[in-house]
């Protein structure tokens, strides 16, 4: 399954299988979940399919045929209520108004990724989705910085480009991209090392960088291994250097810095996972009010109320809010509190009771709620294209 992330507008692109849409009845949310995964369980064998590109954004989703050249449907992210996974048969869906639709009638549209992985990471894009959208409506509940005591400067985005943030990349060229198309003498590019006086025509000459950098090895000016882009000049180099050193000493004269970083949707499926666990961004207090308003079985991961330094689940029960620790065996596996099972790490861990609850009073659940959802349709106008009913199957194909 491919993945394309747009900086612009910052959107994360994937694709999957569109199994159809049906209506959803109007009942209190746990029933209406329990009829969700019944009717989603009968389409599991559903053939009739197409393949689409799914676009998500913390503006909303949108969804485009195969090769993303016409726009089948879109919704805005506070028109979308419900974000809900079912990996044992790689099911993902979620929960909508139809744009012109009746306020109260609501349509889930269900979709098939290749395999289980790919329906959990569609449903955390769409869950990440909702907690960014309410950090950025609600900057007042966000979690401050520890260090600073101040919250996160930088508005949330949805992905980083794709780039781990550790990695800094080093590009070389071994030719300047204007070869063929600017037309350079031989004469005109002169090896000697050019003096500190050079005038702005000299400093306007496109030379091979390959060559730049030999001369300047010779000269000592450059230390072999290190590069040069095909822009260079050693006026331009002393230029850049000057303005880097008086930011470098601005910031050191305005005290330190703080290194934390914004709330976003992280570059890999496990930070992604993590974020979504842990409600990352959002206070611990406004986290926990958050959750007892969601689905039966959600849950939060955050430090145990009594010891910090433990880390527990707070699981919405039947019987209210539970904090279930997670600890940890004397061979190193983990297991949650008054239980039984070990597994080999926390994923491992919220895997296992989300397909079954064992000891728990109900199973842990890949469902979540748009705390950021509007009943009435707003101003801006969502599209979805006119399609035909198949009243057999209930399903919009």
């Amino acid at each position: 399954m491919g993945e394309t992330v747009d900086g612009a507008n910052g959107t994360v692109t994937r694709s999957a299988e569109y199994i159809g849409s049906f209506p959803v009845d109007d009942c209190c949310l746990d029933e209406q979940v329990q009829k969700l995964y019944l009717q989603l369980k009968s389409l599991k064998r559903y053939k009739r399919r197409r393949y689409v590109s799914l676009k998500f954004s913390i503006k909303g989703v949108k969804v485009y045929n195969e090769d993303e050249t016409t726009l089948l449907m879109a919704h805005a992210l506070q028109r979308v209520s419900l974000s809900i996974a079912r990996p044992s048969d790689a099911q993902f869906a979620f929960v909508a108004h139809n744009p012109g639709s009746s306020d109260t009638q609501l349509y889930c549209h269900v979709f098939k990724a290749r395999h289980a992985r790919a329906a959990q990471f569609l449903n955390l894009l769409l869950c990440r989705s909702f907690q960014l959208c309410y950090l950025e409506k609600h900057p007042d509940e966000a979690e401050a910085d520890k260090s600073s005591g101040k919250k996160p400067a930088r508005t949330p985005s949805l992905l980083n480009h794709g780039f781990p943030l550790s990695v800094s990349a080093l590009v070389s060229f071994r030719r300047a991209p204007t070869q063929g198309l600017l037309p350079v003498k031989t004469s005109e590019v002169s090896l000697k090392p050019r003096k500190e006086s050079a005038s702005s025509a000299e400093d306007a000459i496109v030379t091979s960088p390959t060559l730049v950098r030999k001369q300047a090895i010779r000269d000592k000016v450059l230390r072999s291994g290190a590069y040069r882009s095909f822009t260079y000049t050693p006026v331009k180099q002393r230029h850049l250097q000057e303005r880097l050193n008086a930011l470098q000493d601005k910031g050191q004269d305005s005290g330190p810095v703080s290194s934390a970083r914004a709330p976003s949707l992280a570059e890999t499926e496990e930070a992604l996972a993590h974020a979504v666990w842990s409600w990352a961004g959002i206070s611990s207090d406004n986290s926990s009010s958050l959750l007892a308003e969601d689905v039966l079985g959600s849950y939060l991961l955050c430090p145990h109320p009594k010891d910090p330094s433990v880390q527990s689940l707070l699981i919405r029960f039947p019987s209210g809010l539970v904090n279930l620790a997670i600890k940890t065996s004397s061979n190193g596996r983990l297991y949650l509190e008054n239980c039984r099972v070990r597994f080999e790490g926390l994923a491992a861990l919220i895997e296992h009771y989300t397909l079954t609850r064992e000891e728990l009073e109900v199973p842990l659940s890949c469902t979540r709620v748009n705390h950021c959802y509007e009943w009435e349709e707003s101003k801006v106008q969502v599209k979805r294209l006119p399609q035909r009913k198949n009243t057999k199957n209930q399903a919009w194909v």
